[in-house]
């Protein structure tokens, strides 16, 4: 199974992108966040969920193991393809996906083009509670892939709702271990995440988090 792609962009279509791996193009379906990010001759690291069919196998590109990560989770959701697990992240990339599972958001997952309310209401149903999916190697986020965006990735990392989700889960489960309920941890630090303007410390989080538990 292809996980990862380090190469080149040959070409970017409407729905995927040419990328040569010393000399061979693989085709990979992204969503149009992620293709408004690549341009042909840049250098990049696409983080790749693979789908095995009898007569096809398809390549899904994303630009962290957390976007790869929760495109695989939304699948386990009854109803939710690869389309409709696209369109979903291309209005609510992870972080801020993870808050509107957290607080029961649907109204911001029927943004989606193709979601309408009941399947909105549904994603946030089926994932709520659950642990944020784990990534390929160490169950850690992926690296922000900086030949994509150039200059300043932090920041519009965090503008793009894809901030350290590494330290937010640290926080997830510190709650869970201090006996709190997976939901509510979830949704205590997702609450608290947003009134820092930069990623905080672990522990900030945490203190954070738990002054919303205790609101």
């Amino acid at each position: 199974m292809i996980g990862l792609l380090r190469g080149i962009v040959a070409g970017v279509g409407e729905t995927s992108a040419l990328i040569d791996v010393s000399g061979v193009g693989y085709l990979v379906e992204a969503g149009g966040r992620t293709l408004s990010r690549l341009q042909p001759e840049d250098a990049v690291t696409i983080w790749v969920e693979t789908h095995v069919r009898e007569d096809a196998i398809r390549l899904f590109g994303f630009l962290t193991d957390d976007e790869r990560a929760w495109f695989a989770s939304l699948q386990s959701v009854p109803g939710v393809g690869a389309k409709v697990a696209l369109a979903v992240l291309d209005v609510l990339p992870p972080g801020a996906l993870m808050d509107a599972i957290a607080l029961q958001d649907h109204v911001s997952v029927a943004r989606a083009n193709g979601v309408g309310p009941k399947l909105a209401t549904r994603i946030v149903q089926e994932l709520k509670g659950k642990p944020p999916p784990r990534g390929l190697l160490s169950g850690g986020p992926g690296a922000f892939t900086a030949p994509v965006w150039g200059g300043d990735t932090t920041d519009r990392a965090r503008q793009e709702g894809l901030g350290d989700m590494g330290r937010r889960n640290e926080a997830i489960s510190a709650l869970v271990n201090l006996g709190y309920p997976q939901a509510e941890a979830l949704r205590a630090v997702s609450a608290a995440y947003r009134t820092f303007p930069t990623d905080p410390a672990v522990a900030e989080l945490v203190r954070a988090a738990l002054k919303e538990l205790g609101r």
